[in-house]
């Protein structure tokens, strides 16, 4: 408003007076192959000047009136776009333009910066020479659906006298310009993982408003939109950094940055000399930049999360099917279980974090639960499980020779190392889970430092060993199991059906990689031994009632790899006309002016299942991905896919679920939660609509 204010006043100062000073008049376009004289031109370009003062300096006021939905540029115009720019035919020594506060526009993935509307841009040049006239050509880009660089020759008489209101309304053009002071009371600027972080409190301990950062350009580097986020007067921007191809970033460090950042109608223009960045920046883009201390703490409490997914819950099961066989009374039996348990956790999150370390160093992409991509790794896990299962059921026990007996004993203990293997079997089976808490520590881990990488890693193996050591802390807990009895056999039995169903799960991950038949084969083959060999330990009459459950068990894992083969897994049906997912159909969806749902998802994924089940089945969340204005996009990150990992890594992300939304009002698109909620779907997708015409 203060803008358009100073605009219309100096105007009215330059056009109520007789204009004495140089003064173009609205100017003509340079005629060029592509222009006729009925080509409609949609902006008007006037310059006037005052005469040149006894220094050499002449200033001058550079008028431009574009037409509804047009734009032009600022001096950095962004991703996009070209920035006014007079070429003087007219010797000058120097030139001082001065830039008002630009806006930023969002169109189909390009962000760029400048100018809409009226804009006025007070300009200063020397020369050592006393001149009569100023000459030159102005090049101007304009854009709306389609960009047009036009060239504008003119010149400027210095013999008549400037009228007395020049001045002022110079000086109110200048107004417009942001200053160095006013706005912001501390400036900082970090560079760390290819992203620079500025960091600003505000003056006088006022709340941010509506911020905005303008970046200008740094040599050999290109700067992306900033993800700001504030907190009372504090503001923190994170900008994405790459090279001129696109490629890895310059480093920062000790260059100098220059950005405007603005507050309504408050800016400031700042200058910064980059240092290191000591914080911690998020990786999922949610512009904040998090201290260490923080994302250990998601990693302990996302790791204690995962004891609660139903991935672990086989292996928690034979944990409980263990403390059973222990005498009571026998507290330090149980204590030496657990630990040798969490040890086992805690050495499986370590082999993780030198996996990750050795695929960042050969520069391979990194997820969270990418094994489970791997049809080998899956068998092995369907082969131990099937075994687990057959133990459970009484099929076999593992007998161990006198040697190895006592090789154990004096370790510590006959069967310490089976305690150790449950604990590193549960770490296995937890990787396919993403809770909130684990998919903010693990993105982090992934893009910091190597030392951060390990202590990150650490920081989940204790969270997910916290219940394992708290027995191992006070064996008292295992007191309040009750006294051994029959029921231990009857309890070990539906721990082997805990057992089987995770067996038969892990066995429905194949279908992507060897197809509904052969995966249902290798299902219905392992149901049929596991009858036939409890018909041989325990006799016929025993594997009667197995035989019918199993036969439940084959029928339902049939009904579903059939629904899986057809694409539905549901008895809800998924009526949403989903999309493949890539860039090109974000771009041409915004271009269109619709709404874009993201929904990158995995076989192997249980969060994913949970979200797909409670959420996007919901008849509303069916309906609402149906409106005609909507796109849904799916990534399918089951098998590997180049496609997938690029595009979850350009948005900071390592793991699945992940689920994002853009839109006319959302050009910049919005990160969902990992685990879905209604109304924040609901709420984030109506936020995206454009104006109804």
């Amino acid at each position: 408003m203060r803008f358009l204010i100073n605009s219309f006043l100096i105007l009215f100062a330059l056009f109520s007076s007789s204009l004495q000073a140089a003064d173009t008049g609205w100017l003509q376009p340079a005629k060029t192959g592509w222009m006729s004289d009925n080509t409609p031109m949609h902006a008007q370009v006037r310059l006037l000047s005052s005469t040149q003062q006894d220094d050499g300096k002449i200033d001058i006021l550079l008028d431009v009136k574009l037409d509804d939905g047009w734009k032009t540029y600022w001096r950095s115009p962004g991703e996009g776009g070209v920035a006014p720019e007079i070429v003087w035919s007219t010797p000058v020594d120097t030139i001082d333009w001065q830039w008002p506060a630009p806006g930023r526009f969002d169109v189909a993935g390009v962000s760029t910066q400048g100018y809409m509307g009226d804009i006025i841009f007070p300009i200063t040049v020397s020369s050592k020479d006393k001149l009569d006239k100023l000459t030159g050509v102005l090049t101007l880009s304009t854009c709306s659906n389609v960009c047009i660089l036009t060239d504008y020759p003119f010149e400027l008489d210095l013999t008549e006298p400037a009228p007395a209101d020049f001045t002022w309304a110079f000086n109110q053009a200048k107004g417009a310009v942001p200053p160095t002071s006013g706005l912001v009371e501390q400036a900082k600027a970090g560079f760390a993982n290819e992203k620079l972080v500025i960091e600003l409190q505000k003056n006088s301990g006022s709340a941010w408003i509506k911020p905005n950062i303008f970046t200008d350009v740094v040599d050999g580097a290109v700067l992306g939109v900033p993800v700001i986020k504030t907190s009372g007067n504090s503001l923190t921007a994170i900008i994405d950094v790459s090279d001129d191809w696109g490629e890895e970033s310059p480093n920062l460090t000790g260059k100098t940055v220059s950005f405007v950042v603005t507050d309504g109608d408050i800016s400031q223009q700042i200058s910064s000399e980059v240092t290191p960045f000591t914080g911690t920046i998020s990786p999922n883009g949610a512009g904040s930049a998090i201290s260490l201390w923080q994302v250990v703490l998601f990693a302990v409490v996302g790791g204690l999360i995962l004891n609660l997914m139903p991935c672990v819950l086989p292996v928690l099961a034979m944990k409980l099917g263990s403390v059973l066989m222990v005498p009571q009374g026998e507290q330090k039996t149980i204590r030496r279980q657990f630990l040798l348990s969490s040890s086992g956790i805690l050495v499986s999150f370590w082999l993780l974090a030198l996996l990750m370390t050795l695929l960042r160093v050969g520069q391979q992409a990194v997820g969270w639960g990418i094994q489970f991509q791997n049809p080998w790794f899956i068998g092995f896990m369907v082969l131990v499980t099937a075994l687990f299962t057959a133990n459970l059921f009484g099929l076999f026990e593992i007998n161990l020779g006198s040697k190895a007996n006592t090789r154990l004993a004096t370790a510590g203990g006959q069967g310490n190392s089976g305690h150790f293997w449950q604990g590193v079997f549960a770490t296995l089976l937890a990787t396919p889970c993403s809770a909130p808490f684990l998919g903010t520590a693990v993105a982090f881990a992934l893009a910091a430092p190597m030392s951060e990488l390990w202590l990150i890693f650490t920081a989940l193996g204790i969270g997910m060993s916290l219940p394992w050591l708290l027995i191992a802390a006070f064996p008292a807990i295992a007191k309040l199991l009750p006294k051994p009895g029959t029921w231990m056999l009857k309890l070990r039995a539906v721990l082997g059906l805990m057992m089987l169903v995770s067996s038969l799960w892990l066995i429905s991950l194949l279908i992507p990689h060897f197809g509904a038949t052969y995966s249902t084969a290798i299902a219905m083959i392992f149901l049929v031994l596991l009858v036939v060999f409890i018909a041989i330990k325990k006799g016929i009459k025993a594997a009667i009632f197995p035989l019918v459950l199993f036969t439940l068990f084959a029928g339902t894992f049939v009904w579903m790899t059939q629904g899986q083969q057809a694409g539905s897994r549901s008895l809800v049906k998924d009526t949403v006309n989903w999309q493949p997912l890539t860039e090109q159909a974000i771009t041409d969806a915004l271009a269109q002016n619709k709404r874009v749902f993201i929904d990158v998802t995995a076989e192997w994924c249980v969060t994913c299942k949970a979200n797909k089940y409670n959420v996007l089945l919901r008849d509303d969340i069916q309906q609402l991905l149906g409106e005609p204005d909507v796109v849904a996009l799916r990534g399918d990150w089951t098998k590997p896919s180049p496609e997938i990992t690029a595009f979850l890594q350009k948005r900071g992300q390592v793991a699945v679920p992940f689920n994002q939304i853009y839109g006319p009002n959302l050009a910049g698109g919005e990160v969902l939660s990992t685990i879905l909620d209604r109304e924040s779907l609901i709420s984030v997708m109506n936020q995206a609509k454009g104006a109804t015409k």
